[in-house]
């Protein structure tokens, strides 16, 4: 009878390890997903550290051109309005290129929000270098507040012939509660 009740033990606390371990790799998902995809470019996730341009060791490839389209989406809960002041741009590989997008919080109290990028298609992602962009961190605007936002990149020239349009999406995120926690964190310390 003992026998059995320590194979049940046993049982209990392999399947209880189990568990414990499925909820710690469902948990660190998300994090490693994003990890992978921005190492790979895979799912158009983007690099989100500014690339250093160097203009007097780039080339510009003058015999093609790319079009950037831009797109820009509202994430779940996000109330800001956010567009691109033009829709897309013909660029040159190699050529450092500007763009700017609107964003004004129509809301009555200050929010922050997060752009995330993706580009497409996914096999161009490595080839689109920001040096300047506002999605490298959180914006926070006033109640009523607008702002012109920059951002500036470059093609590399290495870019496949065959890939002739790039688009660039930009999903904004509120994460006006992220912020605050964060305030309130600091303060406390």
């Amino acid at each position: 009878m003992k026998v059995a009740q320590r194979a049940i033990q046993k049982t209990a606390i392999k399947l209880s390890l189990i568990v414990v371990g499925m909820f710690g790799f469902g948990f660190a998902m998300v994090p490693l997903y994003d990890v992978f995809c921005e190492v790979t470019g895979l799912n158009g996730k983007t690099n989100s550290e500014a690339y250093q341009y160097q203009s007097t060791s780039t080339v510009v490839d003058k015999s093609r051109q790319i079009t950037v389209q831009f797109i820009t989406n509202l994430g779940e809960g996000a109330q800001w309005e956010f567009k691109p002041i033009v829709s897309q741009v013909k660029v040159h590989p190699g050529q450092l290129k500007s763009v700017e997008f609107f964003a004004k919080n129509p809301t009555n109290t200050t929010r922050s929000s997060q752009a995330v990028p993706s580009i497409s298609p996914t096999e161009g992602t490595i080839f689109l270098q920001k040096t300047e962009c506002f999605c490298f961190e959180q914006q926070t605007l006033q109640a009523g507040e607008e702002v012109v936002m920059p951002m500036r990149f470059v093609i590399d020239q290495e870019i496949p012939k065959h890939i002739k349009k790039l688009t660039l999406s930009y999903t904004l995120f509120d994460v006006t509660d992220n912020s605050t926690k964060k305030v309130a964190t600091n303060m406390d310390s």
